[in-house]
């Protein structure tokens, strides 16, 4: 049965790529991209059920996950070495990671999970080397996946009814897609009757990933290692080469530019530091801890201990979120770098 699908979506993809893009074929080409991406999802929940292929279950631990994608024979598995404190089988022939192994990378009190698979991770991290360069084949193959990197999910909300078709209602000015095209769209993949409300200006393929609806968002960096087996004028040359990219050149094998490679995955996963101030006592300025920028009370009592969110009463906060020094803030108050909190809790908790 799947291959019969399987061979719905390549009959699809012909028409696709032997039909002209223009106003003409606007909605015929989004009606049939939407069916592409209907089938697929078809596909991908019967290969699921069938059990087939080797499963991985790696718990996801400290405060963010990174994932190394890249060809075989980059150096992933020496990258994951020398970053962190896995032990994962290397060799100088044609093979990746033999096995799920997660290392724990820590810099600046954060714990960061390293794996050599692509799971939800936080951040994407591929790799390339001096000899195989090709970013946008890694990119093409993750967005087959459905992983779209250094994106956010369009602001596209979708409303069912009982009757009335559907209607696309928009807030901005549409000039990647047409109206009636993006009706098309949302018919194709089984919408009878609903309310579209589009609240940026997006293309018929993000439209679809919000039909989809299991599209994974990820922050991505990129890596070019080896850089110690060709001159220095070539590694500037593929900088430039790969500037779009902004790649990172180290070499795994004698330790090169891992700190500065360190520093990068820091900093584009986005994570800050909060202190935290026990009741009637001084905080901690010795050990922060680590949250994602952004994140609310509630999300720091959650990493704290699952008790915390039902027990919860009140917090302080000292520092860029609070208004004034020690305000009284709720769960929803987010948190800014350096924050001092005391989180109170009911009594038969403790704060």
């Amino acid at each position: 049965m799947s291959s019969n699908i399987e061979e719905q979506i390549k009959a699809v993809e012909e028409e696709i790529s032997k039909t002209d893009y223009n106003k003409a074929t606007q909605q015929h080409i989004g009606r049939l991209k939407a069916k592409i991406a209907r089938l697929k999802e078809e596909l991908e929940k019967r290969r699921s059920s069938g059990g087939t292929g080797k499963g991985y279950s790696v718990k996801k631990s400290g405060n963010a996950t990174v994932a190394l994608v890249g060809f075989p024979s980059v150096g992933k598995s020496t990258l994951l070495n020398k970053l962190t404190d896995a032990n994962s089988d290397v060799g100088s022939y044609n093979f990746t990671t033999l096995d799920v192994i997660p290392g724990i990378l820590e810099h600046d009190h954060a714990k960061i999970q390293v794996l050599s698979v692509v799971r939800s991770a936080d951040l994407i991290a591929l790799v390339l080397d001096v000899f195989e360069t090709h970013a946008e084949v890694l990119v093409r193959e993750l967005e087959d996946s459905g992983l779209r990197l250094n994106q956010h999910p369009p602001d596209v909300v979708i409303y069912r009814h009982e009757r009335g078709g559907v209607t696309i209602k928009s807030t901005v000015e549409l000039t990647k897609i047409d109206e009636e095209v993006a009706k098309t769209v949302v018919m194709e993949y089984g919408y009878i009757n609903a309310d579209v409300v589009i609240r940026e200006d997006i293309t018929e393929d993000q439209l679809i990933d919000v039909l989809v609806g299991n599209r994974i968002y990820s922050n991505s960096v990129v890596i070019l290692n080896k850089v110690d087996l060709v001159d220095e004028e070539r590694v500037r040359a593929l900088l430039v080469e790969l500037s779009e990219w902004d790649p990172i050149p180290v070499s795994a094998e004698n330790d090169q530019g891992l700190e500065e490679l360190t520093e990068a995955i820091f900093e584009r996963l986005d994570l800050i530091s909060v202190y935290m101030k026990p009741q009637r006592q001084e905080a901690d300025l010795d050990e922060p801890m680590i949250v994602r920028r952004d994140s609310t009370i509630g999300e720091v009592c959650d990493q704290i201990h699952r008790g915390f969110r039902p027990n919860f009463r009140y917090a302080h906060v000292w520092g860029k979120s609070a208004k004034f020094p020690g305000q009284t803030v709720g769960l929803e108050h987010k948190v800014k770098d350096g924050d001092i909190i005391s989180i109170i809790i009911r009594r038969n908790g403790s704060a």
